[in-house]
């Protein structure tokens, strides 16, 4: 019987983008690409989940991903099959002008499609600390997609693959709570504002799960990956909310559709893909079902050059790398 190995990553980019830099300290593309190329090259991935890809417009008014593209030139993955998230713009579908999802395999990709509040509906919320006072309540939508793509894999065999990227922790503005971009005026006003990015990110994560369970409704066996920048680490909301431990669920028939994360074979004290003021984050994430774990052979993480954007300059924009580091599954599939 023949295997075939099998290597899965995710990597956030970081606000991917050939534009010109607009200061002296921020990093030319150019600079960028020197970086970025090598981290690619290293991952030797089948399959690639980003994240932060950014579009550029030309004069026509169409947006194309010239920078990906710049940045992958000369690699393998070049040549790639891809899916990218898009948005609707005057009827037409077209890529977003920032933090686009994109998938890479090496492998056919049989169909590709978003989520965006497709399974979840929005929510509606007033607030409280608003400034003036709304009047009723309004829409709360999710600012990111889910990117899904079935691929064929070799020997008949098709993976599901999930590529995510949830609300950061930053506040939602409030109307009339900010003094400027970065001072609020009120603990409360930043209070309401994490709270709706809370939901947010708790919501993208319940319309993932959505997604996973009629994935599994159609077939029980299916080898499921889920992939991205979650910004939260294994133990909070919305990554339980995913994995859907039996723990959590205390309903030992739904084992089967638990999601594992692959980091959880790396040792704690290399168990981390960002610094934030000095402390290690795991925010990014690739979990399989149980099925596509039974051939899992082990995790790695790049983060070995990973900056604290928050210390040493506090901004991340002087940095060429990306403050995120790329996390890798491999696999031996029969």
């Amino acid at each position: 019987m023949m295997s075939v190995g099998l290597r899965i990553a995710t990597f956030n980019v970081e606000n991917l983008d050939d534009k010109p830099s607009k200061s002296a300290y921020e990093p030319k593309f150019e600079e960028r690409v020197k970086v970025l190329r090598p981290q690619l090259q290293r991952l030797h991935a089948d399959i690639l989940c980003l994240q932060e890809v950014n579009s550029q417009q030309e004069p026509d008014g169409t947006r194309h991903l010239r920078a990906l593209d710049r940045l992958l030139q000369d690699t393998p993955y070049a040549t790639y099959h891809r899916a990218v998230t898009q948005v609707e713009v005057k009827g037409k579908l077209q890529f977003n002008s920032e933090r686009n999802l994109v998938i890479l395999s090496r492998f056919e990709m049989t169909q590709s499609q978003q989520y965006l509040n497709t399974l979840t509906p929005a929510l509606f919320y007033q607030t409280v600390t608003a400034n003036p006072p709304e009047t009723s309540p309004e829409a709360i939508r999710w600012e990111r997609p889910i990117l899904h793509a079935t691929v064929k894999l070799p020997g008949d065999q098709t993976l599901e693959v999930l590529n995510l990227h949830l609300k950061s922790k930053h506040p939602t503005v409030i109307p009339g709570q900010m003094q400027d971009r970065f001072t609020w005026k009120t603990a409360s006003g930043w209070a309401e504002g994490f709270f709706i990015s809370s939901m947010k990110r708790v919501g993208q994560a319940l319309e993932t799960r959505l997604l996973i369970d009629q994935l599994f409704d159609q077939n029980e066996g299916a080898f499921i990956v889920v992939c991205g920048d979650f910004n939260a680490d294994f133990d909070e909301v919305p990554v339980e909310a995913i994995r859907g431990q039996v723990e959590n669920t205390g309903n030992g028939d739904l084992s089967p559709r638990v999601l594992v994360p692959c980091e959880n074979t790396i040792p704690e004290t290399s168990r981390y893909t960002l610094f934030h003021r000095g402390k290690k984050c795991m925010l990014d994430h690739l979990l399989v079902s149980r099925s596509l774990l039974a051939y899992y052979e082990g995790a790695e993480i790049h983060n070995e050059l990973l900056p604290d954007e928050s210390i040493a300059f506090a901004t991340d924009k002087k940095f060429p790398e990306s403050d995120h580091g790329p996390v890798i599954a491999k696999f031996q599939l029969d």
